[in-house]
């Protein structure tokens, strides 16, 4: 131990390292993984005393476009109104769980604007959920979650 104390003497034990999420961001969409990453954030905002911001993206348009679904119906996360819904819907679930949470909507590319978001609200964590797109060379590389974590200015947690 001696040694260790020698070599290392500013080792900090990892029992007495407290890790801080000050600010969370959480990036929502209309998934069923976002509704599960819903439950881990309120444990992690009330566990921390963090602060909460809310965001959801409202794509492109090139993007809805390229989203269309097989019926011809462009993405839900392509529509302002849907958006809003689903941010108010949220607010309001937090607000049960007595967490007050800041609301953004913004437009564009999501994994571009969650990661301009994170750095401008001085993100600790990003908690968001995957879309379960499968282990493909291609699902991956056009997954959201996996562009947020190559870009994000701060940690990423991502809840299956």
């Amino acid at each position: 131990m001696a040694l260790a104390t020698h070599i290392l003497p500013e080792f900090v034990p990892v029992q007495e390292v407290s890790l801080m999420f000050n600010t969370v961001l959480f990036p929502l969409d209309q998934t069923r993984e976002s509704r599960h990453a819903a439950e881990l954030v309120v444990s992690l905002v009330k566990a921390y005393s963090s602060k909460l911001t809310l965001l959801s993206v409202v794509e492109a348009a090139e993007e809805s476009e390229a989203m269309e679904e097989p019926g011809g119906t462009s993405s839900a996360m392509a529509s302002p109104e849907a958006i809003a819904e689903l941010l108010e819907s949220a607010r309001s679930l937090f607000q049960q769980a007595g967490i007050e949470a800041a609301v953004e909507e913004r437009q564009g590319m999501p994994a571009f604007v969650i990661c301009d978001v994170a750095d401008e609200i001085n993100a600790d964590l990003i908690v968001m959920g995957s879309r379960g797109i499968g282990l493909t060379e291609e699902g991956l590389s056009d997954s959201v979650s996996n562009r947020v974590i190559n870009l994000s200015p701060c940690p990423v947690l991502i809840v299956p």
